[in-house]
């Protein structure tokens, strides 16, 4: 259990972390850091909760060889849940422009993470990863926020000192399919066994007034799935889409033409100048100048983008420099996509990732690291690129999406019986 010698005090520092230490390995981890950077740990209590619900504790004297070294063990082992017995508070300094962070300003990640102010810890609000900490000492508030959005003279969180880091706990009681799901990601998994306990999952959250949100990538489309997540749409089971200008375009294809990318989706069958169609449909929807005019005057009565505008379920589409168009709904400004998206995504319980790898990744890095968040892709390496990026609580489900969605609809229209 330890790896402790004799120590000059002067490069020691005595620290403690409460939570599921062992099942949710963070104890296991913040051993790793200690020792992958040479350092040494000496284990000085540790206290084992008894019951499914009852937090460990550990208390553990770090020694690194150097003051450098030893701050640099700590930095990581305090993003890992770790605090220092001794409390300091949190050291602030003014932006020195609009738009510019102090030096050595703290970057966020996207556990909740708290500051301790003026004798008290302070939640961050809005937590988000790799943006600033500002705060309001007045209020005796404290938020994340964009680099853009920053001001002169604002008080930005400096340093490592004062600041507390809630991991994510591997979930003891929740949603069923994170109990059931041993790894992130695997393209062995039962995977009807999954999207079943999936579908239950989606209706406990309803049941309890949560929010879902779904990332789409036009993949729906292309294999099939537009009038499977059509329907979920209409069924009341998602609350928010936010997708790219391709999604829309081809569900629209799909709507006026049956077909995307030229295909049938039918049979397909690649249709008689198909190649034009997803063009054509772009044309329809300037001459109408909206999704939503469309839906008014009729020329769209069907699909995705349609089931969004009947049934009052907010959409946000953000374009690319690849995009044909892109369509007026689409959002060309990247700076406000961004804060729509953030905006869409407050308080949602579960994310459903539908083969978008670009968007999946974004909204990622927008989710503080509690919210249940599911990816589907028939490429691992795509979920494997989003647990990379930051977003280690998602888990990932290898599977067509064009064979995930009929089958979700299925399970949930059986389970809502």
């Amino acid at each position: 259990m330890s790896t402790f010698h004799k120590q000059p005090k002067a490069y020691t520092r005595e620290i403690e972390v409460r939570g599921h230490l062992i099942d949710s390995m963070i104890l296991t981890r913040i051993f790793d850091r200690v020792m992958d950077l040479k350092g040494e740990f000496q284990v000085t209590q540790f206290t084992i909760g008894t019951q499914k619900t009852d937090p460990s504790y550990a208390r553990l004297i770090i020694k690194g060889n150097s003051a450098q070294h030893l701050e640099k063990m700590l930095q990581e082992i305090y993003r890992e849940g770790a605090v220092p017995v001794q409390i300091e508070s949190v050291k602030l300094k003014p932006a020195p422009a609009d738009m510019v962070m102090p030096n050595d300003f703290y970057s966020t990640t996207n556990h909740h993470t708290y500051i301790h102010l003026d004798g008290s810890w302070v939640k961050i609000q809005d937590q988000v990863m790799d943006k600033c900490i500002v705060v309001d000492p007045t209020s005796k508030t404290a938020r994340c926020e964009a680099i853009r959005n920053i001001r002169k003279g604002e008080l930005i969180v400096v340093g490592e000192v004062g600041i507390k880091v809630e991991p994510p706990e591997r979930p003891r009681e929740g949603l069923d399919v994170f109990q059931f799901m041993s790894s992130a990601t695997s393209t062995e998994k039962p995977t009807t066994t999954l999207i079943k306990r999936i579908a239950a999952d989606i209706l406990e959250t309803k049941k309890k007034g949560g929010k879902i949100i779904v990332v789409g990538g036009p993949a729906i489309v292309h294999t099939g799935g537009a009038d499977a997540f059509a329907k979920l749409i209409r069924l009341g089971y998602v609350d928010a889409l936010l997708a790219g200008n391709a999604l829309a375009v081809h569900d629209i294809e799909h709507a006026l033409f049956g077909t995307s990318l030229g295909v049938s989706v039918a049979n397909g069958q690649s249709a008689h100048r198909g190649h034009r169609n997803h063009m054509a449909d772009i044309n329809q929807i300037f001459k109408a100048g909206s999704l939503k005019a469309m839906v008014k005057k009729k020329t769209l009565t069907r699909g995705i983008m349609f089931e969004c505008i009947m049934n009052d379920v907010p959409y946000v589409l953000a374009a690319s420099i690849r995009d044909d168009g892109p369509i007026p709904d689409a959002i060309i400004d990247m700076v406000e996509a961004q804060r729509r998206y953030r905006e869409i995504l407050k308080g949602a319980e579960v994310v459903l990732m539908l083969s978008t790898m670009l968007h999946s990744i974004a909204v990622g890095n927008m989710l503080p690291s509690n919210v249940k968040t599911i990816a589907i892709d028939i490429n691992p390496s795509a979920v494997t690129k989003l647990l990379d990026r930051g977003s280690g609580q998602a888990l990932g489900v290898v599977s067509d999406v064009g064979t995930f969605l009929p089958l979700l609809l299925s399970y949930l229209e059986k389970q809502a019986r």
